[in-house]
Parts: C-alpha cells; structure tokens; sequence
C-alpha cells in the first residue's frame, strides 16, 4: 500500500542493506519519497532498492555504496540523489556497529569502530546534507540513538558513549538549525530484532527482554513508524525530540 505523506520528499538512509534501515526506506518510497538506500554493503542496497521499486512506485529508490566514516563517500551520495530525485531534504543517520565490552573489557580497536561509525557518521551524514537542506528551503533529520544512550548499563560501554554523543549532537543541531526550517529529531530504540542483534551475545539478549515491560523485542518496522513520524509534515513541530521507542525498557 502506498501513501502521499512524503510526496517531493528526497531522503538519505543509511544502513539500509538490511534491518532497521531497510524497513525505514521501505516506509518512505511507499509515502511518496524518492531514497537513497546506502549501506557500506552497496550490492544489498542496490538489489533492495530494486525490490522496492517493483513492489512499490518504480523509480523511487536508488542504492548505493557509503561508508559513513568517509567524508568523500557521503560527497558522492548526495550528488547521487540530487541528480536521482532533487536536493536531498530528508536525511536518516541510522547506520552503527555495536560492541559489547563493559569498561574494563573495551579495546582501542573496539571503541574507534563504534565511536567512527556511530558517532563520527552521524555528524558527517548531518555536515554533507546541510547545503542541500538549505537550498531546498528545509528538512528532517532523524538520527538512530539507542535506549542505551539514556540509561546505563554493564555492557557495551562504547555503544553507551557513542550513542550518548549521538543525543547531544541531536540537541545541538536542532538549536542551530530550527531558524532555517530544518528539524532534527532522535528515536530511541529499545532491543530490536535485526541481523545485528542476532549475533549479539544470547545472555545479553535475553537480559534485556527480561528487563522490558512487553516482554519481547521490538520489529524494524515498529522503529520506521517512528521514524516515518518524525520527517513528516504531522511532526511540523517537533525538533530536538528524543522519540524512545522501546517497549517500555527505560520506563522502569
């Protein structure tokens, strides 16, 4: 089923070979937006996009290979979508890597990969849509933070301080961009089930379903509503949010 919420809209996802990214990109091109689908896996997202594109509006998604990390990747997949489909307005910061070491266990190597990847591709994602945002009179920009940069925890120490750095760029973007019609907002999303997770460590999994209040983990589409809510026009509002989204975890 397809819809008109984003009609004229052009949105950059990262991460979206799979998981919560695809589910996001999958939502937008059936309200209307033309994607771009980027992952560091650039095969995936070209054969995504393709599916996309037979089962929902032909020629509204594109893929591509981006690393995040990589200032001249993100150069190239801007001009890629505004030669696809116009300025890029819409931007989707949703591509991470997750560790899983307590202090005390977190290597050198561990805490670049999440901090680069987390940290570093949310704000260079943010730095190269900047320009077209402007041009094209305003946007939306949802950067993907975690429960875990909220509350603590024994585990995953850099996903803690990447995510948390995530939540303060978050703020500070939306402070310095509300007067040029560009919101900037954060989902918070709980234990979802994803290709990711699933090679997390079963204990630290079944640790934090037992410490959610529903009970079970959440689905990539249940993250891309949230998302869908926050670039359209419904949250014409809302900037600086944090959006949790995580069956009840930080409730407790």
């Amino acid at each position: 089923m397809s819809g008109s919420r984003l009609r004229g809209r052009v949105a950059i996802v990262t991460g979206a070979a799979g998981g919560i990214g695809q589910a996001i990109a999958c939502r937008l091109v059936q309200e209307g937006a033309g994607v771009l689908l980027a992952d560091l896996d650039g095969e995936a997202c070209t054969a995504a996009a393709a599916e996309l594109n037979r089962l929902a509006l032909p020629g509204k998604a594109v893929g591509a290979q981006l690393d995040v990390t990589q200032r001249s990747d993100w150069s190239r997949a801007v001009r890629l979508a505004r030669r696809r489909f116009g300025y890029p307005n819409v931007l989707v910061n949703n591509a991470g890597t997750v560790g899983v070491h307590g202090l005390d266990g977190v290597t050198e190597q561990e805490w670049e990969r999440v901090v680069d990847v987390c940290q570093r591709g949310t704000w260079l994602g943010m730095q190269a849509t900047l320009p077209c945002m402007q041009l094209a009179g305003g946007g939306a920009v949802v950067n993907l933070a975690s429960v875990l940069g909220l509350v603590g925890s024994t585990a995953a120490f850099a996903y803690h301080g990447a995510k948390g750095a995530v939540r303060a760029m978050t703020a500070a973007a939306a402070v310095q961009l509300a007067p040029q019609r560009i919101r900037v907002n954060a989902v918070y999303p709980g234990m979802v089930r994803t290709p990711m997770t699933q090679h997390l460590p079963e204990q630290f999994v079944a640790e934090f379903v037992r410490a959610t209040p529903m009970g079970r983990q959440a689905t990539p589409q249940e993250i891309a509503g949230a998302v869908l809510f926050l670039v359209s026009d419904d949250a014409s509002y809302v900037t600086g949010a944090e959006l949790v989204v995580d069956g009840g975890y930080t409730a407790r």
